[in-house]
């Protein structure tokens, strides 16, 4: 088998790429967004450059990353928001939800959302797609609701809602994780469901 054969061969192993993630986990869990290709190799047990090989590159370590965990992320929320329940209870949920997942793992959180993203356009992309589609559906939810007392609601508002409800949660959220030994969760949880159900696209029913 020629050495090209070979990489190849190793970039398709699902269970081999398994254990270079969670060999990549464990280095940003301890050294946070500084954690170095270099670290995360040594952990493996492999050179840089075979590090790279099973991903193509370090673009493709990083949207592996990145992949392997907004997955959960979106999942998440997504299974609260689409309950059956009131919206302040679905938000609420949403957003404790989001804020439970970066907490678990700040370090995580913070390399993706801030070092990947910053350093390599195509993980900064695949982010953003991956933030806007949260958005989206949320938008969607809303307006296959109605308002309440079957009456539509207009898309424009449903959209723009639903895009300032993600930004607005990511933001209080990386704030958040900077004083959450001063901060309970749940007052960020529902001071943030307060002001997402006073800008909800229609006046009544948000009890």
């Amino acid at each position: 088998m020629t050495a090209e054969a070979a990489s190849t061969g190793s970039r398709r192993d699902p269970d081999r790429r398994r254990a270079l993630l969670e060999a990549a986990d464990r280095v940003i869990q301890r050294e946070g967004p500084e954690a170095s290709m270099a670290s995360i190799a040594a952990e493996a047990g492999i050179s840089k450059p075979i590090l790279y090989r099973h991903f193509g590159d370090k673009s493709g370590l990083y949207q592996a990353l990145a992949e392997r965990h907004t997955r959960r992320l979106v999942e998440g929320i997504r299974a609260e928001f689409s309950r059956s329940d009131s919206t302040r209870a679905r938000a609420r949920s949403s957003i404790d939800t989001y804020l439970a997942i970066i907490s678990a793992n700040p370090n995580l959180y913070r390399f993706l959302m801030h070092r990947a993203s910053a350093e390599d356009a195509a993980t900064r992309s695949a982010m953003s797609t991956m933030i806007r589609g949260v958005s989206r559906e949320l938008a969607e939810v809303v307006i296959a609701e109605g308002d309440g007392a079957g009456g539509p609601i207009d898309r424009t508002r449903a959209y723009v809602w639903g895009h300032a409800v993600v930004g607005m949660v990511q933001t209080a959220g990386d704030w958040w994780l900077d004083h959450a030994g001063e901060v309970p969760r749940s007052v960020v949880v529902d001071t943030l469901t307060d002001l997402i159900l006073a800008g909800f696209p229609r006046d009544a029913g948000l009890a």
